[in-house]
This record gives C-alpha cells, structure tokens and sequence, in this order.
C-alpha cells in the first residue's frame, strides 16, 4: 500500500512541471492540501480524488502529465479499500 507521503510527493512532482497548465497545477495543489490535512484519512483520500478527477480530463493536459495523474488516482483509489 502507498503512503500519503509518497502520494503528496508524486503530485508534487507533476505540479512542479512547467509544461502542466496552471488549472492543473491548482487543482494538484488543492488536493495535497486535502492529503495532509487533520481529518480523517477516508475523507482526505476521497477530497483528494475528487479534485484530481476534476481534471484528469482536460484536453490541454500533455499526457505525460495525464498518465501521473491516472497513477496518482489509482494509488489514491487503493487506498481508500
């Protein structure tokens, strides 16, 4: 199972890239904020997906970007079980 620390740091990672449009980068942002909040670890995980699905879509995404964030979802996924 992934650790939240390793979650927030892969998103770290696509946030970092210069090449992710800006409303991805917030989007990131937000849900690492989510990530390392006080509340309870299913409701973090849950805010988390939710604000990363917002965009995993989003046709100026490069798919590089989009592949990490599908891999960042799915880490998130398996943690909620």
């Amino acid at each position: 199972m992934v650790s939240v620390p390793e979650i927030v740091g892969l998103i770290e990672g696509v946030a970092n890239d210069s090449t992710v449009p800006k409303n991805i980068r917030r989007a990131l942002d937000e849900a690492k904020t989510r990530l390392t909040s006080q509340d309870e670890l299913t409701l973090r995980v849950s805010s988390a997906i939710y604000s990363l699905e917002s965009v995993s879509e989003d046709v100026n995404m490069p798919s590089h970007a989009r592949m990490q964030i599908w891999n960042i979802l799915s880490a998130l996924e398996s943690m909620k079980k």
